[in-house]
């Protein structure tokens, strides 16, 4: 067991056939069985798994590394900088595009997705999609804050933290110390921004799904 358990990759291959086990147990004995509601329940898997992945490592990043470097011996930080950060970030900004591509994806497949990225105001009526504010539809507010905020933090992600991490990681070189600073110091305020608009974020996309799912 020791030894299957220090390997991650087959821990992961086990984990995520057990958990196509439970999902297959799902379509066999829903109502509908391997249906539409079983396909848009497979893919909030999928974006809820990719979301855990993403704020976890941005929460790791803020609570762990950037709080704990100023603090790790000089001899010892390029093993952070060299192989620790790089890795972490490579599964940080993948996570941030799968999440917000099965999130839209999600939006697409329960229809909601246009009244939620403008925040109620487009209906669909007979004619298509008609301009203007329903206090019926007052509910696309919050789901449409919780998707702007995580657009917002995937774009932070891929062109203002990673940009900037390249060069303070030292992974595009040709860079002063200067330089390098300061690229350490804007990618650390915009992964605070980051975690500043998680918790928002999290609340309104988790309390939809409750109140109004």
């Amino acid at each position: 067991m020791a030894g299957f358990l220090s390997n991650l990759r087959n821990v992961m291959i086990v984990s995520l056939l057990l958990a196509v086990l439970v999902m297959v147990g799902f379509g066999i004995h829903s109502p509908g069985g391997f249906d539409v509601i079983f396909l848009t329940a497979s893919l909030r898997w999928a974006h809820v798994l990719s979301g855990v992945l993403w704020i976890g490592l941005l929460y790791y990043f803020n609570f762990v590394q950037i709080r704990v470097m100023p603090d790790i011996p000089a001899d010892l930080k390029p093993a952070v900088s060299k192989y620790i950060a790089p890795e972490a970030l490579f599964w940080f900004r993948y996570a941030a595009l799968f999440t917000v591509v099965f999130g839209l994806a999600l939006a697409w497949m329960r229809g909601y997705i246009v009244q939620a990225l403008s925040f109620g105001f487009a209906s669909l009526g007979s004619a298509g999609y008609v301009f203007g504010f329903d206090k019926a539809n007052a509910q696309f507010i919050f789901i449409g804050v919780g998707m702007w905020l995580g657009l917002i933090m995937f774009f932070n992600v891929w062109h203002m933290i990673w940009p900037a991490q390249k060069i303070a990681l030292g992974i595009r070189e040709g860079f002063t110390p200067e330089q390098k600073a300061a690229a350490a110091k804007k990618a650390m305020i915009f992964s605070r921004i980051n975690t500043l608009l998680s918790l928002p974020m999290l609340a309104s996309m988790a309390m939809y799904q409750t109140i109004f799912g």
